[in-house]
């Protein structure tokens, strides 16, 4: 059996979907479509039912799904074994970062390693998701972690830098948003989880106050606080600019 088989057979049972399949895949709809079609012609079995609302896994699908995660499993870990076995600072190093603004910290200091090793050639992404770094989804991620918190055993972590929340407030808006201003009307700028905007105002200096809104990012958490709709609590390397 092909092992681009099984990695098409996996995407399409992950997502249900062909298209959303060749997104993931990087190949065209009609291309999964016919690799697993001629998957199930060799190996004689339906593997997938076919209806308006995707694709389900049938009892063989089902049946092969384990024996296709552990092959999956043993790929990913025969190519960690040989990934730096080559000590040439060559290839692509897949980067990815919570937001922007780290973005804007790591870049630069990266410039000399790239001028130094001009065969390495960087893959940079912004995506606060979980990435698989076992199936290389990423070489490196860069995250918050909560204190206390640490990486998973299987995976190699290391502190940069400790972050600090501050409280920050638009200077045209100040004596409209300060809570500490008399008459003031003071809300927090909030963001899209709810839940943890929570926790963080009942440990901020202004636990009474308010949350108001629902913004996704910081740099969207930045702009409505620039216009005057909240005060915002951000990391420093973030507010203080």
């Amino acid at each position: 059996m092909d092992w681009d088989d099984v990695r098409y057979f996996l995407a399409l049972s992950r997502t249900g979907s062909v298209r959303a399949a060749g997104a993931t895949l990087g190949v065209s709809h009609s291309t999964v479509a016919r690799r697993v079609e001629a998957l199930e012609g060799r190996l004689a079995a339906r593997l997938f039912d076919r209806s308006r609302g995707g694709y389900a896994l049938t009892g063989a699908g089902r049946q092969m799904l384990s024996g296709a995660e552990r092959i999956e499993q043993e790929m990913a870990a025969l190519e960690r074994e040989l990934v730096g076995k080559d000590e040439r600072l060559v290839g692509p190093v897949a980067i990815t970062c919570s937001d922007a603004y780290v973005s804007g910290l790591v870049i630069p200091a990266l410039k000399s390693l790239c001028r130094a090793h001009p065969g390495i050639e960087l893959s940079f992404t912004v995506d606060g998701r979980s990435y698989d770094l076992a199936k290389r989804e990423a070489d490196i991620a860069i995250r918050a972690l909560v204190c206390g918190a640490t990486p998973p055993e299987y995976l190699l972590g290391q502190k940069l830098v400790p972050i600090v929340l501050a409280n920050y407030v638009a200077v045209a808006h100040e004596r409209e948003l300060d809570p500490e201003v008399e008459g003031a009307s003071p809300r927090w700028v909030s963001f899209d989880d709810r839940k943890v905007q929570d926790t963080m105002i009942t440990r901020s200096s202004y636990p009474d106050v308010p949350a108001w809104g629902a913004f996704a990012s910081f740099e969207l958490l930045v702009q409505a606080a620039r216009e005057g709709l909240g005060m915002v609590m951000l990391p420093t390397y973030v507010g203080d600019r």
